[in-house]
Parts: C-alpha cells; sequence; structure tokens
C-alpha cells in the first residue's frame, strides 16, 4: 500500500481549504504489479474480467502539493514524502521522481521518499509544477506500484510591486476646458497572485500634478482639475501617477509613472497689429504684381487658430493695390494691381485689416477678432522711356502707292516731367527688305520702296522712339501695314495648253478647254473674260466659246485636217479680267493634227519627216572654221575699243589738286560703304550694338552728333521723297555706275556742333591753282566748274 503526505503541514493545509490526501486500497494494481509473469488459466481469466467490473481501491489517492515561493532558507525546502506500503523499511523500495523540475528543481530520497526544493520558487515565472511518482524494486527494478501523477502548486506571497507597462505616458487636452474633462487613463499591472488575499490589488493616486489634475483612485483615468488653464500662460505638464497594491495599506508595494501632458491650442487670442501705421514706397516703374510691402498681425495662438486673410476695406488705392496672404508666415503681401504714374498720383493711403476665418463660437466674446492698420504708399519718380499713342497701329496702303508717300504719323512723348525730346527710328529687324522709312523728328512713316501685294501682303514694323538727352530710354510699338491689292496683274493661262485634233475630226468638236488665273485677289471675286485675239478673230480652223465661269472651249470650225498640209497650229487667246483698270494677256494654244482610229484614238502626232543626205567637203569645212575665227577677232577688237573709250581723264601727278579733286585707281566698295555708315545707327541705340558690316580699307571715324541737334531741324518731305525715289532707281539699275557712298548731311551747319564739313569755305587766302581744266570734263561737271569759277573760253562763267 502506497502512502504520502507530509503531515506535519497536513493540518495547516487542510486549515487553507485545500484537501491533500485520500487514501484507499488497491489490491488488484499490487498484484498484477507484484505478480510474475505467467499465462491465465480460463477461471483465472473470468475472475479477472469480474474484478475490473468491480469498484477497484486503491492504495492512495492524491494530486496535489503545496509548497511557498521565495524561500530563503539555507536547507533544502521540504515539500512532501511518498511511501508505499509494500515499504517495510529494509531499503528494498527505490523512489523514482519524473516530470517537470524533477532533479533540477526537485528532489526525491530514494530510500525514504522524502521531496525537497533545491532551488528558490518564484509563482510569477512559474505557478505549478507536474511530476510523477514510481516505487520500483531496488533489486529487480520491477515497479512496485503504477505510475502515478501529481502537482506541486506554488503558494504566492506579495513580492511583486503594480508596473505601468504602457508608460510614460503623452497626452494632451485643450486648453480652457472645463474641470473634469478627460484627459487619459493609465493603467497598472500587479505579477501576484490576484486570486490570493490583496497582493493584486491596486489604487491609484497622484504624486505630482495637483491641483491642475486629478486621477481616479480604482479606474487611473485622469481629468482635469483647474478651470481656465491657459497654453498661451503654460503649455506643458509633468503629471506623475502612483500605483499601489494590498488596497493601499501599509506595507503594500507600489510603482509610478510619468504622464506628460500638453494643452493643444483653441482659438481664444484675436489678432493685432503690432505697427498701426506703415510707411512704404514702390517705383512708377514697378510692373503689375510686383511686391510693394508686407504687413503682419500677430496672434498669440497657433496652427489653424493664427491663420490670418488680409484684405483692403478702405483708402483711395483699392483699384491700384492688392493684397494676398502667405500661406507658411501669415503675412499680408501688398502688390501692385495696375500701372502706376508719378505724374498722375504721387501717393495712396489704404486700410488693411486682418481677421482670422475660424472662429470658435465659446470665445467670441473674446472678440473681435480682426484689427486694422493704415499704409502709406509714395510713388517715387523714374525715368521712363516714351509712350506712343496710341499703343499700337494698323495702316492700309495701296500696293501702287509712290515712294516717299507718307503713309502715317507716329507719335510718342515723353511721361516725364522733363518732356525730352523724341527721335524716331525703325527696328530694322521687323523691316529686313526696307521698304519703309520714318521721319527721324516728325514720325512720319513712309515708303522706301514700292509696294507688292501678291509678294508681301502684310509688314509687321517696329518703329523706335528714343529720348534726345537718353538715348537709353527707348520706346517702341507695333504697327501693321496692309497691302491693298490694286488690279496690276493680267491674267493668264494656269499651265501651258497643248491640244490634238484628229484629221477625221468634225467641225464643232470640242478640243480643248481652258482656264485662267490672276495673282490680284478684287474684292468683287476673279471673272475672266475669253475671245480670240484680233489677230486670229476670223479664223477658219478654230472657234473660241466663253463659259462664262472662268473656263472656255476651244472647238473646230470645220472638218478635213491634214498632217501632210500642216500639223501644227498655234491659236492666240486672249484673256481679260474685271478689275480697274482691265487688264489683258495674250496666251498660245498649241493645236496638233494627229491621225486617229475611227473612234478618235489618237495614232500618231508626227509627219514624216524629210531626210535630206548632207555630205560636206574638207575644204568646205576649213572654210566655215576660217570665218569663225575671222569674227571672234572682230568681236575683241571691238571690245576693246570701247573700253579705251571709257577710259577716264587722269591729272598729270605735278597738276594733282590734293584737297578738291581725288582721283580713284580702284573700284569703289559699293554696297560695303554703304552700309558702313548706317545714319540710322546714329539714331538708334539699339542697332549701334548690332555688328556692321565695315569695309576693311578704312574705318568708320563718323560719331553720333544726334543728341546736340537741334529739334528744329526739320527735313523737308519733298526733298525725302526725292532721295527715297533716287536711291531706289540706283539700286535697281544695274547699268548705273557704282557710288562708294551716300551720306546724309541734314544736320550741318550753323545748328551742328561739328560745324559745316563742307570744304567750300575751307580756303580763306588767294590761291593761284587753276581750274579752267574742269571746263574740259563735259557737261557731267559743269556744277564742279561752277563752284570753282572755272570759264569757258569765251570768258563766259559756266
Amino acid at each position: 500500500m502506497w502512502t504520502s503526505g507530509r503531515m506535519s503541514n497536513a493540518k495547516n493545509l487542510f486549515g487553507l481549504g485545500v484537501s491533500l490526501y485520500f487514501w484507499g486500497l488497491l489490491d488488484l494494481t499490487t498484484t498484477v504489479l507484484s505478480g510474475s509473469a505467467r499465462p491465465l488459466t480460463e477461471g483465472q481469466e473470468d475472475n479477472l474480467s469480474d474484478k475490473l467490473h468491480q469498484r477497484m481501491k486503491r492504495s492512495w489517492v492524491w494530486n496535489q502539493f503545496f509548497v511557498l515561493e521565495e524561500y530563503t532558507g539555507t536547507d533544502p525546502l521540504y515539500v512532501g514524502k511518498l511511501h508505499s506500503d509494500m515499504d517495510r523499511g529494509d531499503g528494498s523500495i527505490k523512489y523514482i521522481l519524473s516530470g517537470e523540475g524533477a532533479g533540477i528543481v526537485f528532489t526525491i530520497d530514494d530510500t525514504t521518499g522524502d521531496i525537497h526544493a533545491i532551488q528558490r520558487l518564484d509563482r510569477e515565472e512559474r505557478s505549478q509544477y507536474t511530476l510523477r511518482a514510481q516505487a520500483l524494486d531496488r533489486r529487480t527494478g520491477r515497479p512496485m506500484e503504477p505510475e502515478s501523477e501529481f502537482i506541486i502548486k506554488i503558494q504566492d506571497i506579495n513580492d511583486n510591486e503594480p508596473k505601468f507597462l504602457d508608460g510614460p505616458y503623452v497626452a494632451s487636452v485643450p486648453e480652457m476646458s472645463p474641470v473634469g474633462t478627460s484627459v487619459i487613463q493609465v493603467t497598472a499591472t500587479d505579477a501576484d497572485d490576484p486570486t490570493y488575499g490583496n497582493s493584486a490589488r491596486v489604487v491609484y493616486s497622484i504624486l505630482q500634478g495637483q491641483p491642475y489634475f486629478s486621477v481616479d483612485s480604482r479606474t487611473g483615468l485622469i481629468r482635469t482639475a483647474l478651470m481656465n488653464m491657459d497654453r498661451e500662460a503654460k503649455e506643458y505638464y509633468e503629471v506623475i501617477i502612483q500605483a499601489k497594491d494590498m488596497g493601499g495599506q501599509l506595507g503594500g508595494l507600489a510603482g509610478t509613472t510619468t504622464v506628460n501632458i500638453s494643452l493643444s491650442d483653441v482659438n481664444d487670442n484675436p489678432p493685432r497689429f503690432p505697427q498701426k501705421h506703415y510707411q512704404m514706397s514702390v517705383l512708377e516703374s514697378a510692373p503689375i504684381s510686383s511686391t510693394v510691402g508686407r504687413v503682419v498681425a500677430k496672434d498669440l495662438d497657433e496652427g489653424i487658430n493664427a491663420e490670418m486673410k488680409y484684405s483692403l476695406v478702405d483708402g483711395d488705392g483699392l483699384d491700384v493695390f492688392d493684397i494676398n496672404t502667405d500661406p507658411n508666415y501669415q503675412v499680408g503681401i501688398i502688390t501692385v494691381r495696375k500701372p502706376l504714374s508719378f505724374e498722375s498720383k504721387k501717393s495712396y493711403t489704404l486700410k488693411v485689416e486682418g481677421a482670422n476665418p475660424h472662429l470658435e463660437m465659446r470665445f467670441l466674446n473674446l472678440g473681435p477678432f480682426r484689427d486694422t492698420t493704415t499704409v502709406h504708399i509714395s510713388v517715387e519718380d523714374v525715368d521712363e522711356p516714351p509712350v506712343f499713342e496710341p499703343s499700337i497701329y494698323f495702316v492700309e496702303v495701296p500696293e501702287d502707292v509712290e515712294i516717299g508717300t507718307t503713309i502715317q504719323i507716329i507719335s510718342a512723348k515723353d511721361p516725364d516731367v522733363t518732356n525730352n525730346s523724341i527721335r524716331y527710328s525703325i527696328d530694322r529687324s521687323s523691316d529686313p527688305g526696307r521698304f519703309f522709312y520714318v521721319d527721324i523728328t516728325s514720325g512720319a512713316l513712309m515708303t522706301a520702296r514700292p509696294l507688292d501685294r501678291e509678294d508681301i501682303s502684310w509688314h509687321n514694323i517696329t518703329v523706335l522712339a528714343m529720348e534726345l538727352n537718353n538715348p537709353s530710354q527707348v520706346g517702341s510699338v507695333s504697327v501693321t501695314v496692309k497691302v491693298l491689292d490694286v488690279n496690276d496683274n493680267a491674267p493668264e493661262f494656269a499651265r501651258f495648253y497643248e491640244a490634238f485634233v484628229c484629221e477625221n475630226a468634225k467641225a464643232g468638236q470640242l478640243i480643248q478647254t481652258v482656264s485662267a488665273i490672276d495673282r490680284d485677289d478684287p474684292q468683287e471675286g476673279q471673272h475672266f473674260y475669253y475671245s480670240l485675239a484680233p489677230e486670229a478673230a476670223n479664223n477658219p480652223n478654230f472657234t473660241l466659246r466663253d463659259n462664262q465661269d472662268n473656263t472656255a472651249w476651244i472647238l473646230t470650225r470645220r472638218s478635213g485636217f491634214r498632217q501632210n498640209e500642216q500639223n501644227t497650229f498655234y491659236l492666240p487667246i486672249l484673256i481679260s479680267d474685271n478689275g480697274r483698270p482691265v487688264l489683258s494677256s495674250t496666251g498660245t494654244l498649241t493645236v496638233h493634227v494627229c491621225s486617229c482610229d475611227e473612234e478618235g484614238v489618237v495614232m500618231s502626232c508626227n509627219a514624216e519627216a524629210y531626210v535630206l543626205p548632207v555630205s560636206l567637203s574638207r575644204g568646205a569645212l576649213i572654210a566655215i572654221l576660217a570665218c569663225i575665227f575671222v569674227l571672234l577677232v572682230l568681236v575683241l577688237l571691238i571690245l576693246s575699243m570701247r573700253r579705251q573709250r571709257k577710259q577716264p581723264y587722269i591729272i598729270d601727278e605735278e597738276e594733282n589738286i590734293h584737297e578738291n579733286i581725288v582721283r580713284y585707281d580702284d573700284e569703289g566698295g559699293g554696297e560695303e560703304d554703304t552700309e558702313a555708315f548706317d545714319i540710322a545707327a546714329m539714331w538708334n541705340p539699339r542697332e549701334a550694338q548690332l555688328v556692321v558690316k565695315n569695309r576693311q580699307d578704312m574705318l568708320p571715324e563718323i560719331e553720333s552728333l544726334s543728341r546736340y541737334v537741334p529739334q528744329a531741324c526739320i527735313m523737308d518731305n519733298n526733298v525725302h521723297n526725292y532721295v527715297l525715289a533716287k536711291l531706289y532707281e540706283a539700286d535697281m539699275d544695274l547699268w548705273a555706275p557704282p557710288f562708294d557712298s551716300l551720306q546724309t548731311y541734314m544736320f550741318e551747319g550753323n545748328g551742328s556742333v561739328a560745324e559745316s564739313l563742307s570744304s567750300l569755305q575751307s580756303v580763306t587766302t588767294d590761291s593761284d591753282q587753276s581750274y579752267d581744266y574742269l571746263t574740259d570734263w563735259g557737261p557731267r561737271f559743269k556744277k564742279l566748274a561752277e563752284m570753282y569759277g572755272a570759264t569757258d573760253s569765251s570768258g563766259v562763267l559756266w
């Protein structure tokens, strides 16, 4: 029989309400374990079966041991004792312990069956151990009792303080919250056994953070305890919460945690401008949307509660200036809305308002949540470029306008108080063909070359206006010139027409349809009239029918055409338009006579050629070559004589006139000279910066004197027209002699700082130099001879 127990502690354990031992008998088990292994007879099997169905009595029935944790003694802690009724105390029984912690945490005396704990036990690490006990025959090793399982439970003591596993805590609560507003709930856990005593019963209290906050002792919920807490006065609070076990009684263990509480902002502070008056200035040339200055209203709140919206509420510049809010820095940016003019208005006054767009109804009594300030803006004067009136020009001009005709007066003025004089020019990049010219002082826009609508129908030129005293100030205006059409192009065939007629063609048969084109574009549309030319009005072979739709039919007048008689006919056709004046042209239709089959399909349009064999002798060939050689010699001789006639009169070196007559031994520069001294470069500083094509054999020495020219120097319009017309004639005449340079000395004389550029008055003393030979140079030098007082042989002054 097994017996087990811890008799010294049995009475105490029963006092705790835990049953430890149950006693009984198990004869069958003892018989089976202690019997020998031999076969059973049939009667024994029946007897065994009857016994298995009967209630069995065990020699020991138990399942639990209890032991206190945290034993601090030096000796092993006694747990209990195992004993079998088959143990007679002679040591023949060997007790074995197996299972959780066997041999490591718990040991058993294999002779006496005493169980001891050899390590410190902690219920929070492990609350119970499951082990198995068995009694063996020490000599044979055979089980004396069946193996039984039992549990050793660790009994709890208060050895763990409460802990805040989620601490430290961070929380936020709106400022100005009412008393009792929930902030955050904290929770502490105690590792002790909550089912045994008060070891795990926790109570909360606040150690730091009063009188601003309070904590519920049972739930750990933190609430506000003070009203009207202002974030702008104090924003952050550190609260320390304590959790104590044993229900808060003396001797209980405690743990603490920190709760960092911040007050979140609400809109309880209205905005205020630190300045009630702002002084700003802006240049009158400031572009649209440029910044004038900034204003800022201070708000003690933050985030969305500090957002600001600025607006102009009063003043004399509401339509001239605008204000925008910078969302990043919450400042008001004043910008230019319309162009400024110092001459029109020198200062403006604005009233600026800054307001919170997001309001809270419960704090409206702290308002108003808006403020105003006054801004004074001064407009500063700058030297502005000339301004054109109007700002754009549109001109319509017929294409047959004469050269030098004024088509538009361009007007600009200096907007500044000084009202400087203006000089006009054309931006040559906008008029590369140099079709136009503008008078430098009057701004009269004139034609410089013939206009052709069929070549260029629109001209977009830029006219520049420069201040005389400040050439850097240049204004510009766009001038659009529309070239109007005039009837200056005669209609002509749309293409080259070539027709054929069959030899078997009948009278009245259509052989060709012709059409025409006209480069002109009349407003009423194009309409062409067709007829046979006067010399072919009575043509016996063909006739023409005008279809009145800008086409015409060519019909045969007769039949019986023959290739061997005439294989090609040329029919002149007169084409007229409906313009004013009426223009016409003559086109020729080539008609070939062809051989056709019965269905009118062309078979052959070439007449058989007559081959005439030609054979020339050697003497005839030599004679022909000799004639060609003689003709070439005659041509070369004629050309040489003509060149000698054109040789210029060369003055002897001894009679060379130094300052008056210059002898040219080489060909002039032509266009290079003209471009080397472009007078427009002295009027327009923009064109002066362009790359000028200079002559390689000379350097330009002319400097612009336009700034010293009085405004009264205005060239006569007739002179302009004459010069422009002659210049165009010289450019268009391919056979005219080259002119080295064409200079315009419109400012010479008393009005020029450089004074006169002429050499007529350079000789102040009498000279013995004779210029009578000028009369021998012919009529072309008559004017020069008159200037130098040369007389002819009769003594009469030229």
